[in-house]
C-alpha cells in the first residue's frame, strides 16, 4: 500500500531534530526526547499495520523520484517483509540509543575536556548521530542501487565523524582505518553497481505497483550476460568486506571498540548487518545463479567466521572488544542463513539481524553502565560480582546473551531455528557422512556462541565482587537498557507477526534461485 510521506517524514524529522541543536555545547534534554520520538517513527508505523492487519503488504512512501531519463531507475522508499525485521532493528535500536546516549556522551565529553581537548558538543552529536541514524532507515528501504550507495556514503561518513570527534584511544588513526576499509568496501560496491547499471541502463533492481505489488528486474545475467560475472564479484566482495566476515574483519574490532559506546551500539548489529540485508535484496535476485554457485563456499565460509570470531572474542580481556569480535561471529549467522538460499535460511538471516540488533545494543549500553560509573571500567579481569549492585542490569545482559545463543526467551531461538532449517535443506543428507560432517559443523558454532556467551556472562557478574562498585545506575541507562531487553521477549513471544511477511518475501527470493 502507498503511505503518503511515511517514510520521507522518517529520514527528514531526525535529521531537523540534529540541525536545530546543530553547533550547541550542550542543548537541554529536548534533543534526546525528540531524536529518540523522530527515530522510532518507523516503529509505530509497523505498531500501525500490525494493529490494522495490514503488515503482509508492502509499505511505499509517495515520494519518488524519477532518474530513468538519467538511465538511473527510480528512487523509491519501500518496507516488505524482507525488509521489515531490518527497519525494525533500525528504529528501535537508533530510537532507545538516542535517548541513553545524552547522559553517556554528556560524561564522555566532560571527560575529553578535562584532558585538555575541546570536542564538539552535544548539538553536533546529535546532528551526526541522527544523521548516521536515518541514513541505515534509507538503506534498508531503498529499491535501486544508486539510491542504495548515497544512503551508504554518507552513512559511513557521519560514523566516521562520530569515531573520530568522539572516539577512545588514538582514534583518529583508529577513524582513518575504519574510514579506509569502508571505503574500499563502498568503492568495489559501486564499481560493480556500475557496470551493471552502464551495461543494462537502469539500477533498479525491484519495484512496486498497486496492480502487480513488488516486482524484480530480470537476473543480470539475462540484460548483461556474462559481464554479470565481474559486476557480480565486485559487488559480493564489497558487501563482504562490509559485512566484516572472516579474513577481511580486520577493521572491525578496532573501530567498533574504540567508537563511543552509544555509537557501537549501532556500528556492530546495525550498520554491518546491513550488508547482509544487502546480499539477500539485490545480490540473490539480480546475481541468483553465481550466488547458487557460490553457495556451498559461502556456507564454508559461514561457519568458519562464526566459530573464530567467538574462539578470539573468548581470548578478549577488553568488554568492548569482546563485543565487536562477537558481531563477527554473529554475522557468520547471516551468511549462513542467506548462503543456503532458501526461504527459511534468508527469513532467519533477517530475523537475526533484529534479534542480534537488540541483543548486541543491550550489551553495549551495560558496556557503558561500567565505563561511566565505575570510571572507565572494561577490562573483564577486573570485573565480578557486578550482579549483586547491579541485578537489574545484569538481567538484561543474560537476555541479551540470549539473543546471541539463541536461546528462550529471545528471539535469537527462532532466526537460529530457521538458518539451521534453511542449511539442513540447502545440503541433503545424500550419505550418512554429510549428515555427520553438516551436524558436527553446525554444534561445533552453536557450541562456540554459548560458550563465549556463558563464560563472559559468569567472568563479568558472579564470582567476587569488587568493593568499590557504586550501587546506583543513573535512570536513563536502568531505562534504555530494560526497554531494550523487554521489547526483545515481546518479539520472542510475537514472532509470528514478523516471520509471516518475511517468509513471503523470502519465498519469492528463493524461487528466483530455483527460476536462475
Amino acid at each position: 500500500m502507498e503511505a503518503p510521506l511515511v517514510w520521507s517524514a522518517s529520514i527528514i524529522l531526525p535529521v531537523l531534530v540534529g540541525l536545530a541543536g546543530l553547533g550547541r555545547k550542550k542543548p537541554g534534554y529536548w534533543i534526546a526526547y525528540a531524536s529518540a520520538v523522530t527515530l522510532l517513527i518507523p516503529f509505530g508505523v509497523i505498531l500501525a499495520s500490525w494493529s490494522s492487519g495490514s503488515v503482509a503488504s508492502p509499505i511505499v512512501d509517495t515520494v519518488k523520484i524519477d532518474l530513468s531519463r538519467y538511465k538511473i531507475g527510480m528512487f523509491q522508499l519501500l518496507m516488505d517483509g524482507l525488509s521489515l525485521p531490518v527497519v525494525l532493528g533500525i528504529s528501535i535500536v537508533t530510537g532507545i540509543v538516542a535517548y541513553y546516549s545524552y547522559k553517556y556522551m554528556s560524561v564522555r565529553i566532560e571527560e575529553m575536556e578535562a584532558h585538555g581537548e575541546n570536542p564538539p558538543g552535544l548539538g553536533t552529536y546529535y546532528f551526526l548521530y541522527n544523521l548516521f541514524a536515518v541514513t541505515m532507515l534509507g538503506m534498508a528501504l531503498s529499491t535501486n542501487l544508486i539510491e542504495f550507495y548515497l544512503f551508504l556514503e554518507i552513512s559511513l561518513i557521519a560514523s566516521f565523524l562520530l569515531i573520530a570527534y568522539y572516539g577512545y584511544g588514538d582514534r583518529r588513526k583508529i577513524s582513518l582505518l575504519y574510514f579506509i576499509w569502508t571505503h574500499v568496501a563502498g568503492a568495489l560496491f559501486i564499481a560493480g553497481v556500475l557496470y551493471y547499471g552502464v551495461k543494462g541502463g537502469s539500477f533498479d533492481v525491484l519495484s512496486y505497483s498497486t496492480l502487480q505489488g513488488i516486482t524484480y528486474v530480470a537476473p543480470a545475467v539475462s540484460v548483461i550476460g556474462t559481464a554479470a560475472k565481474i559486476a557480480a564479484a565486485a559487488i559480493i566482495l564489497g558487501l563482504l568486506i562490509k559485512m566484516a566476515v572472516f579474513g577481511v574483519h580486520m577493521w572491525l574490532p578496532y573501530a567498533h571498540a574504540e567508537a563511543p559506546t552509544p555509537v557501537s551500539a549501532l556500528l556492530s548489529p546495525n550498520l554491518i548487518g546491513i550488508a547482509g540485508y544487502a546480499l539477500a535484496r539485490f545480490a540473490i535476485p539480480l546475481f541468483p545463479g553465481i550466488m547458487k554457485e557460490l553457495s556451498s563456499y559461502f556456507i564454508g565460509l559461514a561457519i568458519v567466521t562464526i566459530v573464530y570470531g567467538g574462539l578470539v572474542a573468548l581470548r578478549q580481556d577488553d568488554f568492548k572488544r569482546f563485543l565487536a569480535y562477537s558481531s563477527v561471529s554473529q554475522m557468520g549467522y547471516l551468511l549462513l542463513g542467506i548462503a543456503t538460499l532458501t526461504a527459511f535460511g534468508i527469513g532467519g538471516a533477517m530475523l537475526h539481524y533484529l534479534s542480534h540488533a537488540i541483543g548486541k545494543a543491550v550489551l553495549f549500553i551495560v558496556a557503558g553502565v561500567f565505563i561511566t560509573e565505575l570510571h572507565g571500567l572494561r577490562s573483564i579481569s577486573r570485573m565480578g560480582g557486578l550482579a549483586r549492585k547491579y541485578p537489574l542490569i545484569a538481567a538484561a545482559a543474560l537476555l541479551g546473551f540470549l539473543h546471541l545463543v539463541g536461546m528462550p526467551p529471545a528471539l535469537g531461538l527462532w532466526s537460529e531455528l530457521l538458518v539451521t532449517l534453511g542449511v539442513v535443506k540447502a545440503i541433503p543428507p545424500v550419505s550418512a557422512d554429510n549428515v555427520i560432517l553438516v551436524a558436527t559443523a553446525l554444534l561445533l558454532a552453536y557450541g562456540v556462541s554459548a560458550g563465549y556467551a556463558f563464560i563472559t556472562m559468569k567472568r563479568v557478574f558472579y564470582g567476587k565482587p569488587r568493593e568499590d562498585i557504586p550501587e546506583s545506575v543513573p535512570d536513563g541507562f536502568k531505562q534504555s537498557v530494560v526497554l531494550l531487553a523487554v521489547l526483545g521477549v515481546v518479539f520472542f513471544l510475537v514472532v509470528s507477526l514478523i516471520i509471516v511477511p518475511l517468509q513471503g518475501s523470502a519465498e519469492t527470493l528463493a524461487r528466483i534461485v530455483l527460476g536462475g
